[in-house]
């Protein structure tokens, strides 16, 4: 297990005038599980390829443990990766494709044998060790490329979309199992994903990047409910979180179609602002509005979706489109008149120039949250 700090470490390709990856800080803890997310070409996968040493650091620091391995080479950072693709060699039997790295460093064979059999009980694939990988199933190439990693006793695991050949449900329960991997083995791990659903739910910390630059590094809670600007609210969340153009006055904001009421914390920071905003509502928070109540906004629908436990409806509000996730089954039909309302504490405010958030977070929020990035 290590500490790894990225101190301002940049990345720039060729005669590019712009870095594929700017002034990149964080420092984990020990036994971390750091995920890094993005939409594709956001820098994610650069930046973990630099802490594996597959790519140069153009710029900066990387220390693992403390000392800068920037100038060091990959097999010798003690780092493990973890592949989109499995990697594994067709030839070899599981147990040989696990051991293969121990071989190279010349272990003796009982302590070889010793780790294979102890990470392949730990990933219950006991019973695979004789096959060959065109016998197995995706899973269980998964738990091999990962039991390969588990063998070498890294002090830190790097996972590069590892999970992106699986199928939807098999992802699903591929991630469970990455997670409690993780709290048995309690080694420093990046994850790279572009899911944000996958973030959310494995990471002890997210780090959001959008164009090389980090937009918030936050616990996913955080993330959810106090996100730094436009981007990172709109990235984190499924569905994604609606934003209506909009002007404040006398303690509310209102545009086409809607008038919502802020609460008293986001009334004081509206009232500090000029110009017009961007509110944000989340899909969830939204309900249908009943008989006269306030924080009506008035649509019409255009799309319905019934997913059993929820229904999805998309609503046309003035020139823009609102997302609401009702629960249960609901008659709605497409075509039809529909107001919904939002309490007024579940609002999000950001300036249209920066879309930097522009509401105040309350004084407990804000030491919590500099403490989830020390």
């Amino acid at each position: 297990m290590a500490i790894v700090e990225l101190k301002n470490v940049a990345k720039q390709y060729g005669s590019s005038n712009s870095n594929a990856v700017d002034n990149f800080n964080l420092t984990t803890r020990d036994g971390e599980f750091v995920v890094l997310v993005g939409p594709s070409g956001c820098g994610k996968s650069t930046t973990m390829r630099m802490i594996a040493g597959l790519e140069r650091n153009t710029g900066g620091e990387i220390l693992i443990g403390g000392e800068d391995v920037s100038q060091v080479p990959p097999k010798e950072r003690d780092i493990a990766m973890v592949f989109q693709s499995y990697a594994l060699y067709p030839h070899m039997t599981v147990a040989e494709n696990m051991a293969f790295s121990l071989k190279l460093k010349k272990r003796p064979a009982e302590e070889i044998k010793a780790k294979v059999d102890e990470a392949a009980k730990t990933l219950g694939i006991e019973p695979l060790l004789a096959r060959k990988p065109r016998e197995l199933s995706g899973g269980q190439r998964q738990r091999v490329a990962l039991g390969r990693a588990i063998v070498r006793s890294p002090q830190v695991f790097l996972m590069d979309e590892p999970l992106s050949n699986l199928d939807a449900k098999l992802r699903v329960d591929m991630r469970a199992e990455i997670v409690k991997l993780h709290k048995r083995l309690k080694v420093t791990t990046f994850y790279v994903t572009h899911d944000q659903v996958e973030a959310m739910t494995m990471g002890e910390r997210i780090v959001v990047m959008k164009d090389g630059e980090i937009q918030q590094i936050d616990t996913p809670i955080n993330l959810y409910e106090h996100p730094a600007n436009r981007f990172v609210a709109g990235f984190i969340g499924n569905p994604s979180m609606n934003f209506l153009r909009a002007t404040h006055s006398d303690g509310a904001v209102s545009g086409e179609g809607f008038r919502l009421t802020l609460d008293a914390g986001l009334r004081e920071a509206s009232e500090s602002h000029g110009g017009d905003i961007w509110v944000g509502v989340r899909p969830e928070h939204l309900s249908v509005a009943q008989g006269e109540a306030e924080n009506r906004i008035d649509g019409r629908v255009e799309v319905v979706e019934t997913l059993g436990a929820v229904t999805v409806v998309q609503v046309n509000v003035g020139d823009a489109t609102l997302t609401a996730q009702l629960s249960g089954h609901r008659q709605i039909e497409i075509g039809e008149p529909l107001s919904l309302t939002c309490e007024s504490d579940k609002l999000h405010l950001f300036d249209v120039e920066t879309d930097q958030v522009i509401a105040r977070r309350a004084a407990g929020e804000a030491a919590a949250l500099a403490d989830s990035h020390a």
